[in-house]
């Protein structure tokens, strides 16, 4: 058995009213790859910002041993100098660089006062064929796809020869097949002796790639489990994250769907200008009352932009075909026009476009239907504060109150509060875009427990998902989309992955 490289000796860390981290220890051996997980708030990511350097020594109690050497990270620069690399869910490149200049930013090759472009260019296409990406080292980063860029990350990080490579949700915004390509790649780099610790939600990745798992909760270490003595299982994980057992992760409901349909799109199509071409054409879809209807389809396929098309085309594409709501026909000019017809889009993004989180619950929860508590243009405070006790009460929101800034939420109840806000306008129809990305397995069991009693009320849901296991486990039916087309279209009894990812591939 391989020694250990990293050592984390009763890590305390306490924020404002918050202790994030209680004597965490955590080891990790060499080469291998270390799984750590926990519900959103447990302290993985603060236990990461310790070990490099983020929160520098001081800012802590605890000790952090390399090869058994005390080290004081007085910051990120200290980390590095140890050979210590963390990549970020939200990716650290700069768009509008090349390939070779996000690699050597700051680690500049030159002769004297001079960088040697050529050499740069050369070492940038050897490390990017280490991680198995055929690009240009001059293409700029923005023209790269997200998987593209986060093998670029790991370029940059193992240019440096680095011992140990954190990777935070690297696989939240993949496809099936990027996120297959980057857990490959630390297999790759396990056997190259690098040492990864990964964090993800995805318990299926962790299970498949680690040699080691710790789980956290409540800013504790609570178990520490080895894959090559069988300890490790999802349902293992799941009991020691969420401090109990959930035996089926997508909760069972009485489906009791209508023969009514809610909403019917005929011949749908849309012509993007700015890229020149149709990314959507000839889509028939219809939904019932009462109904989960699933859209799968590989990243690119075109199911945000269809959502966002039929929710009063806010991106402004040539749209054509027709929309009929209970039967009768309708024609959104505006987002706004959706709302007011019963149609509400809950973003894939939350914190960039969902959510505005420098302001408060409240504000959040009531933002989209300000007229349902303004009398003549002036919100009622009384009004305001009433909603959002409710819907904190009825979702479940954990926060100490409803004027805590959203930023200072966890994943899960900052989607929790960004679902608030759009049933507060009482739609008949909710479109959920990634509805549980980035949530841990917990937040996204309460998550799937809304949407079935959302169902069970008579409200028709659209779920838009990159997970096929929660495609196939909260759908009644299910469309692919394949190339703008909708590819096919099964009842949930009749669909397999395979089935889903044959036809997403269909064009």
């Amino acid at each position: 058995m391989n020694p250990p490289i990293l050592e984390m000796r009763n890590i305390s860390k306490e924020f404002p009213g918050v202790k994030a981290l209680d004597n965490v220890s955590f080891r990790v051996r060499e080469g291998e790859i270390h799984g750590l997980v926990g519900e959103n708030g447990a302290g993985k990511s603060t236990l990461m910002k310790v070990l490099t350097g983020v929160h520098p020594y001081g800012t802590y109690s605890g000790d952090i041993l390399l090869y058994g050497e005390l080290q004081q990270f007085a910051g990120v620069g200290d980390s590095e100098r140890a050979r210590i690399a963390i990549i970020y869910q939200e990716l650290a490149l700069i768009p509008e660089m090349t390939v070779y200049e996000n690699i050597f930013l700051g680690h500049e090759i030159s002769n004297g006062l001079v960088i040697d472009w050529n050499e740069t260019i050369k070492r940038t296409a050897e490390v990017l064929r280490r991680v198995g990406l055929d690009i240009n080292p001059s293409t700029k980063v923005k023209d790269l796809g997200v998987g593209k860029q986060q093998l670029v990350e790991i370029a940059k990080a193992l240019h440096r020869d680095v011992r140990i490579l954190v990777l935070d949700e690297p696989t939240a915004a993949l496809n099936e097949d990027d996120s297959e390509n980057l857990l490959n790649l630390l297999r790759e780099q396990r056997v190259q002796g690098v040492t990864c610790i990964l964090i993800s939600h995805k318990l299926r990745e962790v299970i498949d790639v680690a040699d080691t798992v710790t789980v956290l909760r409540d800013g504790q270490t609570v178990v520490t489990l080895d894959a090559h003595q069988g300890e490790v299982s999802e349902p293992v994980l799941i009991k020691h994250m969420v401090g109990r057992e959930i035996s089926n992760i997508y909760p069972d409901r009485e489906r009791e769907i209508s023969e009514q349909v809610a909403i019917e799109i005929k011949d749908w199509s849309a012509y993007d200008s700015g890229l020149g071409r149709f990314i959507l054409q000839d889509v028939n879809l219809t939904v019932k009352k009462g109904e989960i209807v699933g859209i799968s389809g590989l990243m690119g396929s075109g199911r945000t932009e269809f959502a966002l098309s039929i929710f009063g085309n806010p991106e402004g594409y040539n749209v054509s075909g027709q929309m009929f709501l209970g039967g009768q026909p309708f024609q959104f000019n505006h987002p706004g026009d959706a709302i007011r017809a019963g149609v509400a889009y809950l973003t894939e993004d939350r914190k960039g476009k969902g959510l505005i989180l420098i302001q408060d619950v409240k504000q959040n929860i009531t933002l989209a239907n300000l007229r349902e508590i303004a009398a003549r243009g002036v919100v009622d405070n009384n009004a305001e504060v009433k909603v959002a006790n409710e819907y904190r009460a009825s979702l479940d929101i954990k926060t100490p109150s409803i004027e805590q800034k959203v930023q200072n939420l966890s994943g899960g109840n900052q989607q929790k509060v960004s679902l608030g806000k759009w049933l507060f306008v009482k739609p008949d129809v909710l479109i959920l875009d990634e509805p549980t990305r980035g949530i841990d397995v917990g937040a996204k069991y309460e998550i799937y427990t809304i949407m079935n009693r959302l169902v069970a009320q008579g409200m028709s849901i659209i779920m838009i998902s990159s997970e096929l296991p929660e495609i196939l486990g909260m759908s009644d039916r299910v469309y692919v989309v394949s190339g703008g087309r909708i590819a096919g279209e099964m009842r949930v009894e009749e669909a397999t992955q395979e089935k889903i990812m044959d036809l997403a591939t269909d064009y």
